[in-house]
């Protein structure tokens, strides 16, 4: 080879080692891009302390909103191989084996035992045997026997219908109980885990989806609450990306995930953001749901379950949107607070707006690395 040519072939290997190394700096307006808002928000949570959750009847642990927010950024870090910053996510984790495993959740509730997805997302990214076992527990807890102070009655009547007896029939749910059981496919590639993650989202959508394709807080809170109807967007993303094609389950699920999308276009707000109450125009822009929305979009174009000229504009207008509730301490404003359910439109409308809580930071980083994958 001539020593042009070897120069010639070199730089186009430097060109395409730079352009997969940062895929996502292309079409973006400057201060927008996935790699560096992901970057920063990431950075941000490294540098935020445990955000403890400590409600009645429980201990102190590690909750589901940082959980959720801990998996983005490792998703993140690999899909940028960012080695530094998957040390520091994992530095993070190492204590809870050791002087903070009192911090530990206890799997008894959707809501505490998502924790295991972040062992497992440690474990797929390392091959760390203890990161597996420990999330393998959370897993299978779930679908173990009722046990402790949370069964009750129904507890039973759900387990022996095959679905986890923490079910609630609560739409947040579909996150929480489908990420830990995904993940644990993901880790395993134990068919099990995914396959009665699939019964248990066909048995919350026969129950829960209305004709439009939304979701009311509660049959008692007949509001399509925005983060809410966002649990329910991202937790039958997350699913369908990781279920096998030939579950049987599977065209009933995206089924009921293409209603929603659709639904969704509809009331996207002109600026394109989502709101508090998504069908209600006089409700504020919501940023935790827009992100959840967003993330939802954005895989499903890129796994061609959605028309890419469409809800890809669509995804594309609520990002450009979104980033700009960024402060510049990395934190997104406008979130709604913690909410629970109660059948008074008002009380939705009124709801405090956060600045840098974990319900919104968790979802951004979803978006940016839905943005990235292939």
């Amino acid at each position: 080879m001539s020593k042009k040519l070897l120069i010639c072939f070199l730089f186009s290997l430097l060109i395409v080692k730079v352009s997969h190394a940062q895929p996502d700096e292309k079409n973006w307006p400057k201060g927008t891009s996935p790699h560096e808002t992901g970057l920063r928000v990431a950075e941000r949570f490294i540098a935020s302390p445990h955000g403890i959750y400590n409600a009645p009847g429980t201990k102190p642990h590690i909750p589901y909103f940082e959980v959720c927010t801990w998996y983005g950024a490792l998703t993140f870090a690999q899909l940028t191989k960012n080695k530094k910053l998957t040390e520091q996510l994992i530095e993070r984790f190492e204590p809870l084996f050791e002087k903070d495993t009192s911090l530990l959740p206890v799997p008894d509730h959707v809501d505490y035992t998502v924790f295991g997805a972040i062992p497992f997302e440690i474990y797929l990214q390392t091959k760390n045997k203890k990161y597996f076992d420990l999330g393998k527990y959370y897993a299978d807890k779930q679908w173990g026997v009722p046990e402790g102070p949370r069964v009750v009655p129904e507890s039973y009547i759900y387990y022996d219908k095959g679905l986890t007896w923490q079910t609630r029939l609560w739409i947040d749910d579909m996150y929480m109980i489908t990420m830990i059981q995904a993940q644990a496919y993901r880790a395993t590639k134990d068919r099990r885990y995914i396959d009665r993650a699939a019964k248990e989202m066909v048995f919350y959508l026969d129950s829960l989806q209305k004709p439009n394709g939304l979701f009311y807080h509660a049959p008692d809170a007949p509001f399509f609450w925005g983060r809410g109807n966002g649990w329910m967007a991202a937790g039958m993303t997350e699913l369908l990306r990781a279920l096998p094609k030939d579950n049987p389950d599977r065209s009933r699920i995206m089924q009921g995930y293409k209603t929603m999308m659709a639904s969704l276009l509809k009331y996207q707000s002109e600026n394109g953001m989502w709101r508090q109450l998504v069908d209600d125009t006089a409700s504020w822009a919501e940023t935790s749901c827009t992100g959840m929305f967003t993330f939802a979009m954005i895989t499903g174009v890129k796994n061609g379950w959605l028309d890419k000229k469409i809800y890809g504009a669509a995804a594309r207008k609520a990002w450009l949107a979104l980033v700009t509730y960024i402060n510049d301490k990395a934190e997104i404003t406008d979130v709604c607070e913690g909410t629970g359910k109660k059948n008074d439109r008002q009380y939705y409308l009124d709801r405090k707006r956060i600045t840098g809580d974990f319900h919104g930071q968790a979802p951004l980083l979803w978006c940016v690395s839905a943005l990235l994958r292939n």
